[in-house]
C-alpha cells in the first residue's frame, strides 16, 4: 500500500510541476514593456503551404528594450512573417526594409498594464484551479485505496501531505504572479 501512496504523491507532484511549468510559460508571453523574443512564440507564418512556428522561418532577436528584428531565411517570407505578426494580434506593427522584418514595441500605457495584470492573475487563478484538480483526483486515489483496504490513519497522513503540497504549489503561483505583477506595473 505505502508503494501505491507514493506513486499517487509523485504523480501528483508531476501534474502540479506541470501546472507551475505551463505558467511560466503563459507569463513569458505576456509583455512587461522590455522587447523579448518570446513575444513573437505563438506567432505562427505560412511556409509553402503549411503554417510553421516563425522561429523556424528566421532569426528573432532584439537589438535594444524597444526592438525585435526578425532575420528570414529566405527573404520572400518577409510579406508572410508581417501577415503572421498581424493574424497573431499581439498589438504590434511590423515594418520591414527589405532585408529583414522590424517591430518597434510600445511604451505601456497605464490602462494596459493594468489589463496585462489582469490577464496575468487570470492565468495563475488557471494554474490554480489545475493544481486544485490534480488535488481532487489524489483524494479520490486514496479514498479507492482506502475501500482496497488502506488503513484510515494512513488514508488520513496521505490526505494531509496531498493538501500539504497543494498548498507550497498555490504560494509558488501566488509569488510568480507577485514577481510578474510588479514586472508589469514598473515603469
Amino acid at each position: 500500500m505505502n508503494e501505491e501512496i507514493d506513486f499517487i504523491l509523485d504523480s501528483t507532484k508531476e501534474a502540479m510541476q506541470a501546472a507551475i511549468a505551463h505558467l511560466e510559460k503563459k507569463l513569458l508571453n505576456i509583455r512587461a514593456g522590455k522587447a523579448s523574443p518570446a513575444m513573437l512564440g505563438g506567432v505562427m507564418v505560412e511556409y509553402y503551404g503549411s503554417p510553421t512556428p516563425l522561429n523556424q522561418v528566421g532569426n528573432v532577436t532584439t537589438p535594444d528594450a524597444r526592438t525585435i528584428t526578425i532575420q528570414p531565411f529566405e527573404k520572400s517570407l518577409i510579406p508572410e512573417i508581417e501577415k503572421g505578426i498581424q493574424i497573431a494580434n499581439l498589438g504590434f506593427n511590423p515594418m520591414n526594409n527589405g532585408e529583414s522584418v522590424i517591430i518597434n514595441v510600445p511604451p505601456l500605457t497605464e490602462e494596459r498594464r493594468r489589463e496585462l495584470v489582469k490577464q496575468a492573475k487570470a492565468e495563475a487563478e488557471d494554474s490554480k484551479v489545475g493544481v486544485r484538480n490534480d488535488r481532487k483526483s489524489a483524494n479520490n486515489e486514496i479514498k479507492k485505496l482506502e475501500k482496497d483496504g488502506l488503513s484510515e490513519d494512513m488514508a488520513k497522513n496521505a490526505e494531509l501531505d496531498i493538501q500539504e503540497l497543494t498548498d507550497t504549489f498555490i504560494k509558488k503561483i501566488d509569488d510568480m504572479f507577485t514577481i510578474k505583477e510588479k514586472e508589469i506595473m514598473t515603469v
